[in-house]
């Protein structure tokens, strides 16, 4: 009997574009693709605050209401203890996550830094940063 070689082989991961533009060749609505797409999830899932979406009430992240917080080790510890149980949570393509969340000095902001791997595929590791900003300083 032949032996079967299966490897852990992972569809094309594709996402709708929230700016709805219009894609010039097909017609349709733009899309995201493989690494794009999963970095713009996981961006939105650290984004989206507690019952911002409708029946998913432990959905979102606390991260934009901890700008005011006093910037210690304590807390930079409890976001990202909190990022990675979202993204654990909630998006399956990502395994693998490292977070680094920094205060910088005196500047009213947080500093997000998250590293993953792409479950199936073989690309390297994936790293978002980003920046949460007060609208009112």
């Amino acid at each position: 009997m032949a032996l079967i070689d299966r490897k852990r082989v992972s569809i094309p991961f594709r996402d709708i574009s929230f700016q709805f533009l219009k894609h010039p060749v097909t017609d349709d609505i733009g899309s995201f693709t493989d690494e794009s797409a999963i970095k713009r999830s996981v961006q939105n899932l650290v984004r989206t605050r507690f019952g911002e979406r409708f029946f998913e009430p432990l959905l979102g992240s606390s991260v934009e209401d901890s700008l005011f917080e006093t910037a210690d080790d304590f807390t930079s510890g409890d976001i990202e203890g909190s990022i990675v149980d979202l993204l654990e949570n909630f998006e399956p393509r990502i395994n693998n996550i490292n977070v680094l969340v920094t205060y910088p000095v005196d500047s009213n902001e947080i500093s997000v830094s998250i590293k993953f791997d792409i479950v199936g595929l073989d690309r390297p590791r994936q790293e978002i940063d980003f920046i949460f900003q007060s609208t009112r300083v």
